[in-house]
């Protein structure tokens, strides 16, 4: 079986973040399974316009071309102010029909609550997307000095690899036989 390509889709944007950190994390544990081919997808490498545009950019295109060629994606989200971060909506809403059938996984970080608020707001904007959501989030809590790479962080996101993946392999298999209706 050929791996699955699955987007590891950093969103925050913001200087001194930790998002990039815990993205690439989520990317190596990837990267050592044999059914995923991991793509980090960093929205700060992204000149998204700051308005809509009538017409996409090429960085639009690049970005909803890499949505497109995806199997599966993971979201990593701080929460801000108990929801997720502008820059990551604004990408989310340059694709429509590219996230349609998929599945998506998510690893989020906060104070606390781990990010999980960000989370629930997510499952609601991909539910309308047509997208599967994984059941098993891994989180982060940023108030407790712990290395990323513990035992149980990584129990989750085997968890969540494992539920991902089976979703991008059946969804794919069915994108195969008949065209996805929206």
């Amino acid at each position: 079986m050929q791996p699955l390509h699955i987007a590891v889709i950093i969103g925050s944007t913001r200087e001194g973040r930790v998002g990039d950190g815990v993205g690439r994390w989520v990317a190596e544990v990837a990267a050592e399974r044999e059914d995923v081919e991991p793509v980090v997808l960093d929205l700060a490498d992204y000149d998204f316009p700051p308005c809509y545009p009538a017409q996409p950019t090429a960085e639009v295109r690049r970005f909803t071309g890499q949505v497109a060629a995806a199997d599966g994606f993971v979201v990593v989200t701080p929460e801000y102010n108990r929801s997720f971060p502008a820059s990551l909506k604004q990408a989310i809403d340059h694709a429509y029909d590219e996230w349609h059938a998929k599945p998506v996984g998510f690893a989020s970080y906060g104070y606390r609550s781990e990010g999980l608020h960000a989370v629930e707001h997510l499952r609601s904007v991909f539910t309308e997307l047509h997208v599967m959501t994984v059941r098993t989030t891994v989180g982060v809590n940023l108030l407790v000095d712990e290395p990323l790479d513990t035992e149980h962080r990584r129990r989750a996101a085997e968890a969540m690899f494992d539920q991902l993946t089976w979703w991008a392999s059946a969804l794919k298999d069915a994108r195969t036989r008949r065209p996805y209706v929206s």
